[in-house]
């Protein structure tokens, strides 16, 4: 009997080891796509006409800051569009207060070169639209827009 334990022990662990690789296996194949959640989600922004568009569009003017480099200042427009006119008006109300402060910090961290171009604007567009989605609480932030952008040297 004392020479059957180590076996005995050594079959449960190789049968519980199968039987967790078996359902990690199952839920990584039969799982629908659609319900993983991951980082890249896709958003489907539908056709809207020019008065629906303006409805649910908030606008941040005049925004300037300087850079990671101190010797550059930049001044900036942006254009949010949400889902909905309540995703706006609720989004306007933590615009000074919560929108602006990471808008500033996200900018603070940036250079020039990471500026320059349409992939620079391109890239602050996203990491804004990813650093802004967690905050508003009720809607979706589904685009962020620069409408004016200038950079400078003091």
């Amino acid at each position: 009997m004392k020479k059957m334990i180590p076996w005995l022990i050594t079959i449960l662990l190789a049968i519980t080891l199968i039987a967790i690789v078996s359902i990690i296996l199952f839920k990584s194949f039969f799982t629908d796509p659609k319900e993983q959640a991951t980082e890249t989600e896709t958003i489907e922004i539908e056709a809207l006409s020019a008065d629906e568009r303006v409805e649910v569009t908030s606008e941040l003017k005049d925004f300037r800051r300087n850079l990671k480099d101190q010797d550059y200042i930049v001044m900036l427009s942006f254009a949010f569009q949400l889902d909905s006119k309540k995703a706006k008006e609720d989004f306007d109300k933590i615009l000074e207060i919560e929108v602006r402060p990471i808008i500033n910090r996200t900018l603070a961290d940036m250079t020039v070169s990471e500026l320059k171009g349409s992939q620079g604007e391109d890239a602050l567009e996203s990491k804004l639209l990813n650093q802004l989605t967690p905050v508003i609480s009720k809607g979706k932030l589904i685009k962020v827009e620069i409408t004016n952008f200038i950079i400078s040297d003091i």
